[in-house]
């Protein structure tokens, strides 16, 4: 896909960015996206890290659940609850 792109591409393309953000805009903009990926390392790594902590826990992409969905409650205009299981 990126085979036939040179050098003198992503200059071209760099410049579009900069007429489009502008210079000014820019070091906020990789700092706003570098904290973002900074934010989902982290969970990605507390979420391992719950997953290891766990010694019952599933194996990986199997979503089986041992407890029922909650009931779920429905209530009409006058009040009156009406639960279905």
């Amino acid at each position: 896909m990126l085979q036939g792109l040179t050098g003198w591409h992503f200059l071209i393309i760099l410049a579009v960015i900069l007429l489009l953000f502008g210079a000014a805009k820019l070091p906020a903009l990789a700092k706003s996206m570098g904290q973002s990926a900074r934010v989902f390392k982290g969970e990605m790594k507390a979420m391992k890290d719950d997953d290891a902590s766990r010694p019952d826990a599933p194996a990986a992409g199997t979503t089986a659940s041992a407890e029922a969905p909650p009931a779920e409650v429905r209530t009409d205009a006058g009040g009156i609850t009406d639960s279905k299981p």
